[in-house]
């Protein structure tokens, strides 16, 4: 090779280091090898082999999401693509920058339907901001700086990349890319002074915080404020971590099971203030809190990607802002010396703290007693991770975010998110305690990642909520269909037993008196640890048992 060549594999493993990337999540494949050989060169670019695809993209999704830079992910072309599509559409409904690169045919040998070819601008169009194929090596720089810009600017999101084969080993004489400088939009002065003046005017305000909040100065300055001006402040759906929740300002999420004393607020508020969130289905209640086109509330929707605004609801007021820009813009906004609201705002912390009381549900095992132990007991930088199901419902009721980024979760509803994200958050803060809750369903989608946990010693917690169901289906099932069970019953594993083949600590615990103790000796284990919690099937909600349910359904 002349001086200054470099393969196409070696031009993109020096070119993503060069844009600051730290961690690769993936699976090998034959189609990518030049990129695996030339990462061997470069070990400040570390290599996590993941067991299977979507949860390399669950990992790199929820990188993405702890660190505000483009989660990386390789995988090998046909399955390897399909099976971490599941990534992607995380990071797509979840606006989180993210990079899939996937191993492609060689060039010569696209559009016959050779081995495993598929056209990804095809598969991935409605699932990515970006999907393109790199032909040639020399462009493999431009290619990475503009994909890093698409998916840091505007609404952040994935970008996907195909790479042929044979151009990973083509040579060119190249510079690496230039540093990367994400764009994000500053507030109009002549907005944000209208908003301080319809805020002034307002008698029931509320702040609706949703996704971006990615710098710690950020969250910081936005506590002072909303302080200062006596805000009550709710999270949009898995958004908790946006929001110190023991804060006095702190009102609830606004998500799945939403407290009804917030929704009832949301209905009779005459200002709503939504920063970052998209305003989606699960925020709104089905597009109900608030009725869109024209909302009755006055709405003001802070937004950085400008398709965003107007998208679904009329608000009075956009403003095209990057969260952090916006942020930093309210200090001018002179507080009220007396808000008309406080007592609006002391009523809606009084309504979530009464929320927040753990409930009675069958069985020996408490989820809300333990979720309850664990607020008191964590510190605030503790990251819990979880995917979908109905367990999860405790977990957003009961506990208590109170650090920033110390929540991951699929707003977009996917299985299988709890272990890959704890992995990678582990790997990103070994510092800090990370703890993984999934539903016996949602474990099964991903389990095999606990090799991953233990071959790189992230030692997290998991824990297994297991009801032998899939109990959200199960729940809507009885709703509609009730008494006429189908497809949602499961026969699953002894977990402690397979967790420990995996090499993890592993206890099984089914009453709550156990579970202290029990999880003292998994968070100090020295390894990635699981604990096998024992539900039953009737305590299926905080809300409603199994039976209640039913007999609702059949009365109706």
């Amino acid at each position: 090779m002349d001086s200054g060549q470099r393969t196409g594999g070696q031009i993109l493993v020096q070119g993503l280091r060069t844009l600051g990337a730290e961690l690769a999540f993936g699976v090998p494949g034959e189609s990518y090898l030049a990129v695996l050989d030339a990462l061997v060169d470069v070990p400040q670019l570390r290599f996590i082999t993941c067991r299977q695809e979507g949860g390399a993209a669950m990992m790199a999704e929820a990188y993405g999401k702890l660190t505000g830079r483009p989660g990386i992910c390789f995988v090998t072309r046909g399955p390897g693509a399909t099976n971490a599509s599941a990534g992607v559409h995380v990071a797509y409904q979840d606006s989180t920058p993210m990079i899939l690169f996937i191993g492609q045919v060689a060039r010569g040998d696209r559009d016959r339907e050779a081995f495993q070819e598929i056209d990804y601008r095809r598969m991935y169009g409605q699932l990515a901001k970006w999907v393109a194929e790199i032909d040639q090596a020399e462009r493999i720089p431009e290619y990475l700086h503009r994909a890093y810009q698409v998916a840091t600017s505007g609404r952040p999101g994935p970008v996907v990349l195909a790479l042929p084969e044979d151009m990973l080993t083509d040579t060119a004489k190249v510079a690496d890319p230039a540093p990367c400088r994400p764009v994000e939009p500053y507030p109009d002065p002549r907005a944000m002074a209208e908003l301080g003046e319809r805020l002034a005017r307002a008698q029931r305000p509320l702040l609706l915080l949703g996704e971006g909040l990615w710098s710690e100065q950020a969250w910081h300055r936005l506590h002072d404020w909303a302080a200062a001006w006596r805000l009550p402040v709710a999270c949009a759906f898995r958004c908790q971590s946006a929001f110190d929740n023991r804060h006095e300002c702190y009102v609830g999420d606004v998500g799945l099971g939403v407290n009804p004393a917030l929704a009832a607020r949301l209905r009779t508020a005459d200002l709503i203030l939504a920063l970052g969130t998209r305003l989606g289905e699960i925020v709104t209640q089905s597009y109900t809190l608030p009725v869109p086109p024209r909302p009755a509330q006055s709405l003001i929707h802070v937004h950085p990607g400008a398709e965003e605004l107007g998208r679904v609801y009329q608000a009075d007021l956009y403003i095209h802002a990057g969260v952090q820009r916006f942020v930093a813009a309210l200090d001018a906004l002179p507080a009220p010396a007396v808000p008309a609201w406080e007592e609006w705002r002391a009523a809606a912390r009084r309504d979530y703290l009464a929320w927040i009381t753990p409930t009675t549900s069958p069985g020996e095992l408490q989820l809300a007693e333990i979720m309850a132990w664990l607020r008191e007991h964590l510190p605030p930088e503790a990251i819990l991770c979880n995917g979908a199901g109905n367990y999860a419902v405790w977990l957003h009721r009961f506990y208590q975010y109170r650090g920033s980024a110390s929540q991951l979760a699929p707003r977009c509803g996917s299985m299988g998110y709890g272990l890959p994200a704890a992995v990678a958050a582990k790997l990103v803060h070994p510092e800090r305690p990370v703890l993984a809750f999934a539903g016996d369903g949602c474990f099964q989608m991903t389990l095999q990642e606990l090799a991953t946990a233990v071959q790189y010693g992230a030692n997290i917690v998991v824990c297994v909520v297991d009801n032998s169901a899939y109990g959200t289906i199960r729940m809507h099932q009885e709703r509609h269909y009730p008494t006429r069970v189908s497809g949602t019953d499961l026969l699953n594993p002894d977990f402690a037993a397979l967790a420990r083949a995996y090499g993890c600590y592993a206890q099984t615990v089914e009453r709550t008196a156990d579970f202290a103790a029990a999880f003292e000796r998994a968070l100090t284990a020295g390894r990635p640890a699981l604990l096998h919690l024992k539900l039953p099937l009737e305590a299926l909600t905080p809300r409603q048992t199994l039976s209640e349910i039913r007999a609702a359904a059949t009365r109706g």
